[in-house]
């Protein structure tokens, strides 16, 4: 078997284990089954969940099984680790279709159909919900020493602080241990990673499975995904970064990976990336001698963005980042367009009326909103500030006609080097 702890190693994604003089032993003598939960708080994951994704993702590739659990009742609750108030709670109905937005997305990443190493997504509402409120407590409560609970470093930390500490979130630590428990049981998974933030929940698992099964189950956490200097990465001024294509388009998400620092961009290649340990080397090499080429960025964005959106989004990434740097447009779809200019004004024209007399520029810039009036529509193009589809026209005599069109039913308006605007035809 391929040795996945010194590959976890030089990549830096370890940064807790249990066991530490058994563990890389134990997971080199045979396929083990390995889990990390996901709470469905939205209808997509974001770039925060990638991590975890890509560790199951390199267990799976060097022969173990992995195991995804969309919390569908630990989601109703809300994890307290690392957080500084509570979540607000969610309906079922609202947290059922958080879960089927991203299953999707986890198989975009995960083998769901490779024989015995083939990944399973489970909800753990499945078995929570055979408790009664009583039962559970009988059965699984009583095996949680108090004192130990209130030593995890996400209960001290939120019983110090203004907001203090629900009922509800202090009882979330003991469903995501019993999850542990039953994965043991019904899958034979032994060992659970996570977050660095997770260290109190994952240890909690494992002393429940000690306690309730006479089991030795195993933990490894790994580094949150940060910015040299400390916050959080896949944050924006707009937003989180979606793994969504419909919250984050692949263009944007492109350009998130494209402009990484560099100080930032060596770790990101080996947290979420499946590049060698020599190509990452040869791409710091080439980033000493010319950080200007963004070599290693690009490389990055080409990668990640492969891996969520496939070849056709990282073609469209790369068509978007293309038109919106000037390349002629020609030959493309109105999707497409609609995608790329999803946030420019527009305005509609008939297209009888373009097939026949035509639209003058001027007008076209005009009624799009792009100049203020026709005279500024007028001194914009004798001043070579017009562009149609990023063609230069500097005619003020010019008429768009049919044969101006970049797709089927759009032509694209550009003033100076970054304001657009679409001339729609209907």
């Amino acid at each position: 078997m391929t040795d996945i702890f010194s590959e976890l190693q030089w990549r830096g994604l370890i940064h807790q284990t249990t066991a530490d003089d058994v563990l890389p032993k134990w997971l080199h003598q045979g396929s083990r089954t390995v889990y990390a939960g996901f709470d469905p708080t939205a209808d997509s994951l974001h770039v925060g969940s990638l991590l975890p994704l890509m560790m199951l993702r390199r267990f799976q590739k060097t022969g173990h099984r992995p195991i995804a659990i969309a919390g569908g009742a630990t989601g109703m609750i809300g994890d307290p680790s690392g957080k500084s108030a509570e979540r607000n709670l969610q309906s079922e109905e609202q947290l059922a279709a958080n879960l089927a937005g991203i299953e999707t997305q986890m198989r975009h990443i995960l083998d769901f159909d490779c024989g015995d190493t083939s990944a399973l997504l489970v909800n753990n509402n499945d078995w929570m919900k055979e408790f009664s409120y009583t039962a559970f407590l009988r059965d699984v409560g009583k095996n949680f020493p108090v004192n130990v609970m209130l030593g995890k470093d996400s209960v001290k930390g939120r019983l110090t602080s203004d907001a203090g500490l629900s009922y509800t979130e202090f009882s979330y630590m003991l469903l995501q241990a019993y999850d542990f428990v039953r994965l043991c049981q019904d899958h034979g998974c032994e060992l659970q990673i996570g977050g660095s933030d997770q260290w109190g929940n994952v240890t909690a698992g494992i002393d429940l499975g000690r306690r309730m099964l006479q089991k030795q189950l195993y933990g490894m956490t790994c580094p949150l995904l940060t910015k040299s200097d400390g916050t959080k990465m896949g944050k924006t001024e707009s937003g989180a970064i979606w793994l969504s294509a419909e919250k984050t388009s692949p263009y944007e998400f492109f350009q998130y990976w494209r402009n990484v620092d560099d100080a930032d961009v060596d770790k990101c290649l080996k947290f979420l990336t499946e590049l060698s340990e020599e190509e990452i080397s040869a791409l710091a090499q080439s980033r000493e001698a010319d950080a200007a080429k963004c070599e290693s960025q690009i490389r990055l964005a080409e990668e990640v963005t492969t891996l969520i959106h496939g070849e056709a989004g990282l073609k469209k990434a790369k068509l978007a980042s293309e038109v919106l740097f000037g390349a002629k447009i020609s030959d493309v779809s109105d999707e497409d367009l609609n995608q790329i200019f999803a946030d420019v004004p527009s305005a509609e024209f008939s297209r009888a009326t373009l097939e026949s007399e035509g639209l003058t520029l001027i007008d076209a810039l005009a009624l799009t909103g792009l100049c203020k009036s026709k005279g500024e529509a007028r001194r914009t193009i004798t001043e070579g500030g017009a562009n149609v589809n990023n063609v230069r026209r500097n005619d003020v005599e010019t008429t768009l006609t049919s044969s101006d069109k970049a797709s089927d039913s759009i032509i694209v308006l550009r003033r100076g080097k970054k304001k657009f605007a679409l001339v729609k035809l209907v």
